[in-house]
């Protein structure tokens, strides 16, 4: 493989996480086959949708990911009638971690989701800069190229907040993560508008778990508990880099109960967006 500037010879970079996504691959060829379709060259395709040689090439060879504004600008450009964008999700899907993408399959089209989350804001609420601070932490330290990566992909999971039909959606999450100062004040400041912004959806429902509250069932760490939709519950649970789908009855059926202790215990959605108020009018 050669540098399509310089033309001397490179090598396709594997992600830090693994090899390159099979997706991206094939997302590749088929953009290739399209460009050769319609008589164009790296170049021109980059100069007709706005992208240099380079990037092209890089999406072509796999190397890269197409963003969304990429693959909806080749589908017009090369009358491609949207067969790039039917890959995108997958596209996007494949930046998250590895160890997440199985659940982030489900979770894409869930009934239902409700979370317990004690040290960080949930993904599905964070803003970029919240979700770049996070990433950026990693250890050991992502290069640049994989921060933007999975940042995009968490922004891109957040499709779920809006797709039709709604998906019912519970977040519990506790004061400590939301007077953490994840990226600085600043990023605080417009994280916790995010979280009154998301609180005011009707399918969203976002509690906080006081300070000082004592023992209580989210002391043993994060989880989630999901409807699929085939009506089966399911629950998921992460921690240091290593995530697990949960398909046993028994132990769903525990996370359910625990789910429903810990939205008795926390703050009520008018008292946690009071609460959230009250930090913002802090800054």
């Amino acid at each position: 493989m050669r540098d399509p500037r310089s033309g001397r010879a490179t090598k396709a970079r594997a992600r830090e996480d693994g090899e390159l996504p099979g997706v991206w691959v094939a997302y590749g060829r088929l953009l290739q086959h399209l460009r050769r379709r319609a008589g164009l060259n790296q170049q021109s395709l980059g100069e007709a949708i706005g992208y240099s040689l380079e990037q092209v090439a890089s999406v072509e060879q796999g190397r890269r990911p197409a963003k969304e504004a990429f693959t909806e600008a080749a589908d017009r450009v090369l009358g491609a009638s949207g067969v790039l964008s039917v890959l995108q999700d997958d596209v996007d899907r494949a930046k998250l971690p590895q160890f997440f993408r199985n659940f982030a399959l489900i979770e894409a089209e869930v009934v239902s989701r409700f979370s317990y989350d004690p040290l960080l804001v949930p993904g599905l609420l964070q803003t970029e800069a919240y979700a770049r601070a996070v990433f950026a932490g990693h250890c050991p330290p992502l290069s640049e190229e994989i921060v933007d990566q999975h940042t995009e992909a968490r922004l891109s999971r957040q499709k779920l907040l809006t797709r039709v039909p709604l998906a019912e959606l519970s977040f519990i999450v506790s004061e400590e993560a939301l007077r953490d100062p994840v990226g600085g004040v600043g990023v605080m400041r417009a994280q916790w508008l995010r979280l009154l912004e998301a609180s005011a959806m009707r399918n969203v429902e976002i509690q906080v778990m006081p300070a000082a509250r004592g023992f209580h069932p989210g002391k043993n760490g994060p989880f989630v508990v999901a409807e699929s939709k085939e009506l089966r519950q399911l629950g998921y649970f992460e921690s240091q880099g290593v995530g697990c789908v949960v398909h046993e009855p028994s132990d769903v059926s525990a996370f359910g109960m625990r789910y429903g202790k810990l939205r008795s215990q926390a703050l009520n959605v008018e008292e946690s967006a009071r609460l959230i108020e009250r930090l913002v009018g802090e800054t």
